[in-house]
């Protein structure tokens, strides 16, 4: 009897350590042939980075959602990565900017070979506006962890400095593009690319920062 007890009592902890992690983060899913589902240890590693570091309680799981599904709008963070071509309908177009006119956001990180697919489609969804670089006095560099250079450089793919680039509707930024540092290679797993800690670590706290930026304004 007493061991039942205890079984019910630590099934009753794990039920209450369920409902108080709520919150969940998201993969972008898209058409076009490009490896959306690219750097799959990444997301994982940045929710339990922010958890343990900065207290927060994320699904230690990430979902992957359709850019064109209403569950998109489960979600205040969801990432896109990738290295090739990506295609949004008019109707996958219009669902995202819904979605990010309605309180969500966007990161795109560009994994090699994103860049031009990202800012067509991107176009897209805001024909009005333009991708501006941020400035390194932006807020997202500056939550629990402070980059006064702007974005940490992770990898190397052209030998030019990272930037990060926004798309600002009415006054909020709704989606940050992190360019030429390749943030998500630096989430994935130490064996999956062998960078050193500190490169690491960097992109970690880095990430930390948009978690951050985007929880801290809701």
């Amino acid at each position: 009897m007493k061991i039942f007890n205890v079984l019910i009592l630590l099934l009753f902890v794990v039920f209450l350590q369920a409902q108080n992690t709520t919150v969940q983060i998201a993969l972008l899913k898209y058409r076009g042939g490009g490896d959306w589902y690219a750097n799959p240890t990444s997301l994982p590693n940045l929710i339990k980075f922010c958890n343990k570091e900065m207290g927060t309680s994320i699904n230690p799981e990430p979902v992957t959602v359709d850019v064109g599904s209403s569950d998109i709008f489960n979600y205040s963070f969801i990432h896109m990565t990738g290295h090739g071509n990506v295609i949004f309908s008019a109707q996958e177009a219009s669902n995202l900017r819904t979605y990010l006119t309605s309180g969500g956001f966007l990161h795109i990180d560009d994994n090699y070979g994103l860049n031009e697919f990202a800012r067509r489609e991107m176009k897209k969804v805001f024909p009005e506006l333009d991708f501006v670089e941020l400035p390194f006095t932006h807020p997202i560099y500056k939550q629990k962890y402070s980059f006064d250079k702007g974005l940490p450089k992770i990898h190397e793919h052209d030998n030019k400095a990272p930037q990060g680039f926004g798309l600002v509707y009415q006054g909020t930024l709704v989606c940050f593009y992190s360019y030429e540092t390749d943030l998500g290679d630096g989430w994935e797993d130490e064996a999956v690319h062998n960078d050193p800690p500190e490169k690491r670590m960097a992109a970690l706290k880095m990430g930390a920062n948009l978690i951050m930026y985007v929880f801290d304004r809701q």
